[in-house]
């Protein structure tokens, strides 16, 4: 780690949490786009510079509500669980978990209330969204999401029974795992990235005798509504296809592309404190080509290693990662690393959070 700088929300986030329950970033130019997962927005902050151009940190918050740009199965005040974002273009790509939740046990619950709570499985129906949102340039020269351009819209998969978990619904490695909760080793999605007109969602669970899981679909507009997406059929006729990561028992935190290469970062499934590695993937994210697809089978020689983060115990869960723009670090490539539920000694004075800058090894 070479360094940490601030990132300041406005009053809002911080009432919410967002600062403190971060789950995804990318980097976009002067921007950086982040989502919390107790929330259904995706917030934009903006760079600051010294007056050497080194970046020092980020602001000027601005929150947009996804309930503006798309339908929520939900609506609006129910979080969607936002945990992966990615740019392709002119679009911004965000996914919810799709994962069911296990109720929590409480200081101050008793024993039968807390016997109750651990039987009590639930469903938000929110988490279950793939969202296409265009971007234009605003009035302030920055990117910002809209409901429409032209003739490109937001759109959403996920409304219809359509969800990714619906899509895997007779997989014979993952279906038996979507009516688990993600704690306890079920459906969790936690990063997205783009490769030509495909996604690559990475799951931190459920992990399989120690390999990770990553889906690969072709999200496409449906043509009976601009505002649906539908997984599109790979030349072999299937809807999706799954790629198992050997990670050496953990689960896939986050998802970013370098170059032709995919950064993996990967952490423990459930809810525990455990290493934190992230890996690189070399060639994973190239345009594809029929005969030049992603193996299925990845194993832990075809992953090199990068290094490992830093964690604490019930703190600090490394949860995204960006990689900055050269023009803000000095030409030298480096990551910005997002914490979820961070320790105190991120909490600076003035109501910012810390991130990690990490310089990116060659």
């Amino acid at each position: 780690m070479e360094r940490q700088i601030p990132l300041r929300f406005g009053h809002a986030s911080r009432a919410a949490q967002t600062h403190v329950n971060l789950s995804a970033v990318r980097q976009d130019g002067r921007c950086l786009w982040v989502a919390g997962d107790e929330t259904a927005t995706v917030e934009r902050l903006t760079a600051r510079t010294d007056e050497h151009g080194r970046l020092t940190g980020y602001d000027d918050e601005r929150t947009f509500f996804l309930a503006d740009l798309i339908p929520l199965p939900a609506g609006r005040e129910e979080e969607a669980d936002i945990e992966g974002l990615c740019r392709d273009g002119a679009w911004l790509w965000a996914i919810g978990s799709h994962s069911l939740k296990r109720k929590r046990i409480k200081p101050h619950h008793n024993d039968a209330k807390s016997r109750r709570r651990l039987a009590s499985v639930v469903r938000e129906d929110n988490r279950f969204v793939l969202a296409r949102l265009p971007l234009v340039t605003g009035p302030d020269g920055l990117p910002e999401p809209v409901a429409r351009d032209g003739d490109r819209a937001a759109a959403v998969l996920g409304l219809h029974k359509d969800s990714l978990a619906d899509l895997l619904a007779d997989d014979p490695h993952l279906a038996p795992f979507l009516a688990i909760p993600s704690k306890d080793n079920g459906l969790d999605i936690e990063g997205v990235a783009t490769r030509g007109d495909r996604l690559y969602i990475g799951l931190r669970g459920p992990v399989l005798r120690g390999w990770a899981v990553l889906v690969e679909i072709r999200p496409g507009t449906d043509p009976d509504d601009p505002h649906r997406l539908r997984a599109l059929r790979f030349a072999d006729g299937a809807r999706y296809r799954t790629h198992f990561l050997d990670l050496r028992g953990l689960g896939i935190r986050d998802l970013c592309p370098h170059g032709d290469d995919l950064l993996v970062l990967a952490g423990p499934s459930m809810g525990l404190s455990g290493p934190v590695r992230l890996l690189r993937w070399r060639g994973a994210c190239g345009t594809p080509a029929p005969e030049a697809d992603a193996p299925g089978i990845v194993h832990a020689d075809d992953l090199e290693t990068v290094g490992d983060l830093p964690h604490g115990d019930g703190e600090d869960h490394a949860e995204g990662v960006a990689v900055l723009d050269t023009g803000l670090t000095g030409g030298r490539e480096k990551l910005l690393v997002v914490y979820d539920s961070p320790a105190a000694a991120r909490l600076a004075a003035d109501e910012a959070v810390l991130a990690d800058i990490v310089t990116l090894p060659q």
